[in-house]
């Protein structure tokens, strides 16, 4: 059996992995001419945690984990306004969750599948034949023949487009624009120690944070109306976050050039179905979550697994996508809407917001509060997969 694989991120790499270890032959094409490093810091735990355990890739992300005390929220003027440390998060989760940069999980994933699968980079996908197996003409002109073709190639999705239609049938915007980049500022990098620094006003909020190699990362969110991003990115930036001090300032002095300055809109993708005819869909492709409920990169590898688990039953391509589907579908609607409703909250629009999420996140320090935030936390511990002492919950 082989299976072409379209995007070498999070979903595509764990699918791949599996499916390699299945006997597949695996064809990985990815149209970035090389590993994307950067982004932002991803939180993993649930599936992701669970799937990345049985992968044999806790060690290497064990140390890649960006140690950071606290998330702190400051003023203009950082001046302490709410925080909450990452031990009582790490709690909750029973110590079962890992930070680290997006680009940090991507290189484990590559090393893992370093020698058993080949990735071809910086080609895409130009035509598909779907019917019984798929043929696959690729942007170099190449063309390859498979029993099945999944679409692991994000929000913007380029097999989705093929097969499924124009992407804003799918995207429904969440009303953010969000921007990420990494600098080297020892002085600055000591300014803001071990912490995650949050600077915000009404409907704008920057960040903050080291990363495990010495770096920071600087992160941007704000509402805007307008679902189009900007024509120069960097401009943008600098106009919108410039008047929130002197911590934001000195962060947007150092911005690289437009090629390391990752923008886009805030967005999840809803679809009816997940696959036509050999084709299938996986991660952001057809169910992302967006970063409002930062769960994305452990449902792309939790999802990877239940295709490929569905796929080793042998029921036949069809039925097995339909099974993967009915596995994953009840997980992503609970996450999807859990981002939709903690939007306000991530980056209010109104002083009164503001106000009472310092006064939760003060709450969240007093005694017994672990209880309560154990609560709240419980449905993104759920997990996909099966592991021992506990069952699938699906």
């Amino acid at each position: 059996m082989k299976a072409i694989i379209c995007g070498a991120g999070i979903a595509g790499l764990t699918l791949a992995w599996w499916l390699k270890r299945d006997g597949w032959d695996v064809v990985l094409v990815e149209r970035d001419d090389g590993p994307r490093a950067g982004g932002y810091m991803i939180d993993l735990f649930g599936s992701g945690y669970d799937v990345a355990e049985m992968m044999g890739l806790l060690p290497a992300l064990r140390t890649a984990h960006t140690r950071v005390a606290e998330l702190s929220y400051v003023d203009h003027n950082e001046h302490g306004e709410g925080g909450i440390a990452y031990s009582r998060v790490a709690s909750v989760f029973d110590g079962r969750i890992l930070s680290f940069m997006r680009g940090d999980l991507e290189q484990a994933l590559l090393d893992a599948v370093k020698g058993r699968v080949h990735i071809r980079y910086g080609t895409s996908i130009k035509q598909v034949g779907n019917g019984s197996g798929v043929t696959v003409r690729l942007t170099d002109g190449t063309v390859e023949q498979g029993d099945l073709l999944v679409g692991a190639d994000g929000v913007h999705s380029r097999v989705r487009e093929l097969i499924f239609g124009a992407q804003e049938r799918y995207l429904r915007y969440l009303g953010y624009h969000t921007a990420a980049y990494v600098i080297s500022d020892d002085d600055l990098g000591r300014r803001v120690g071990d912490r995650f620094l949050m600077v915000g006003v009404p409907g704008r909020q920057a960040g903050l944070y080291p990363t495990s190699d010495g770096r920071l990362a600087a992160s941007f969110i704000h509402a805007s109306p307008d679902r189009g991003v900007p024509q120069d990115p960097r401009q943008a930036l600098r106009r919108l976050y410039g008047n929130l001090g002197g911590l934001v300032r000195w962060t947007l002095r150092q911005m690289p050039e437009d090629g390391a300055v990752f923008y886009d809109q805030v967005a999840q993708v809803e679809m009816d179905y997940w696959s036509r005819g050999s084709v299938v869909l996986v991660g952001d492709a057809c169910y992302a979550v967006s970063l409002m409920a930062g769960q994305g990169a452990s449902l792309a590898m939790g999802g990877a697994y239940v295709l490929a688990d569905e796929l080793r039953a042998g029921a036949g391509v069809g039925r097995a996508f339909n099974a993967y589907e009915r596995r994953m579908r009840p997980f992503v609607q609970v996450r999807q809407r859990t981002g939709r409703k903690t939007a306000r909250w991530l980056v209010p629009s109104q002083h009164w917001r503001m106000t009472t999420r310092r006064m939760v996140l003060a709450a969240a320090r007093l005694p017994g509060a672990t209880a309560v935030l154990r609560a709240a936390f419980r449905p993104m511990q759920d997990s996909v997969v099966e592991r021992p002492g506990k069952a699938r919950a699906a």
